[in-house]
């Protein structure tokens, strides 16, 4: 963020560049603002383009004690478009929708060709924001007031008394995170969709969802998850055979089929723990993309992101396709073992 009273410092990469006597081109090939201790960039981490404070860069360059920021919040800070939705509570493209509103068009300021905002008037647009009373004024950080092992079973009454309800209506009647409802709203809908398309295998995941009364603008999330659920139904018994025949290697205390995890819902994997006392990694992961890996890490064996974890440091793919038999896994763990 940009602390009150700094816009005029604020600087862009080209800034910099011209500073240092370089085209811009050049200063991005040869990124001085990564060497140590270069000032961080004063936008968010994940903004697109980098903005940074002066005064620091400029004790930095004269080889000079680089100053701290301000770390006391003040109204006339300014957001930019992903601390603005964090300081609501939304996503990013959700606040593309609020920015609209007449008191933040009206106060949106640009830095650096980045649009920002004051945080004072984000705070007065959260407060009368439409909704905001009934759904929720909980303070940031509080926990949801229902226990994880209730949230399906309650959501799923909601949603049985109302096949409309939305992530709001759940908040409301529940007392939990908007974020909270709206998963558990999506892979309620999704698992009862996936099941109306195995007892209608002719219907679409769109006209199951529009059978079982779900609003279309509600539910894109649930009908792709849904037909990631019925990929994982249908390869459950192949891995179960695979926890089967590691079970009976000694890898694993574990023989029945592992529960599987739809990262993004829309992809199928599932992981392995190998417990046993020889086992020849901590754990194995499969991915409906390429099959089998080990993994470095009982804990967390599968990563996070769509990316591919590299080779190394305890990851191997092994080969055999994406399905190959249970024997072939077990040798190819042992020939990694080897």
């Amino acid at each position: 963020m940009i602390r009150a009273g700094r816009r005029h410092l604020v600087r862009t990469l080209a800034d910099l560049a011209a500073q240092q006597g370089l085209l811009t081109e050049r200063y991005l090939k040869l990124k001085p603002y990564e060497a140590p201790g270069f000032p961080p960039p004063v936008s968010s981490p994940k903004a697109r383009t980098r903005l940074y404070d002066g005064d620091q860069v400029d004790a930095y360059l004269l080889g000079k004690h680089v100053p701290s920021l301000p770390d006391q919040e003040d109204d006339d800070d300014l957001l930019d478009r992903q601390e603005c939705a964090a300081a609501i509570g939304v996503a990013p493209r959700t606040w593309d929708g609020y920015k609209r509103h007449p008191l933040l068009t009206e106060h949106v300021t640009d830095v650096g060709g980045v649009e920002h905002w004051p945080r004072g008037i984000v705070r007065q647009y959260q407060t009368g924001r439409p909704g905001k009373p009934a759904a929720p004024g909980r303070p940031e950080g509080a926990g949801d007031q229902v226990p994880r092992d209730q949230l399906p079973a309650l959501t799923a009454e909601l949603l049985d008394a109302d096949p409309t309800i939305t992530a709001a209506g759940v908040t409301e009647a529940l007392g939990i995170h908007r974020d909270t409802a709206q998963e558990a709203l999506t892979r309620i809908r999704a698992d009862r969709i996936a099941d109306h398309l195995t007892a209608h295998p002719a219907l679409t995941p769109t006209e199951a969802a529009a059978q079982l009364g779900y609003p279309a603008g509600q539910v894109r999330r649930a009908t792709a998850r849904a037909e990631t659920v019925l990929r994982a139904r249908r390869v459950g018994p192949y891995l179960a055979e695979v926890a089967a025949a590691l079970h009976r290697a000694g890898w694993t205390t574990t023989e029945h089929e592992p529960d599987v995890q739809f990262p993004g819902d829309d992809r199928v994997v599932a992981a392995l723990v190998l417990d046993g006392d020889r086992a020849p990694a901590p754990a194995v992961v499969w991915d409906e993309r390429y099959g089998w890996r080990t993994a470095a890490s009982r804990r967390h064996p599968i990563t996070k992101g769509a990316a591919l974890p590299s080779e190394g440091g305890g990851v191997r793919y092994l080969s055999g396709g994406i399905t190959p038999p249970p024997g072939d896994v077990v040798a190819a763990l042992t020939t990694t073992d080897a």
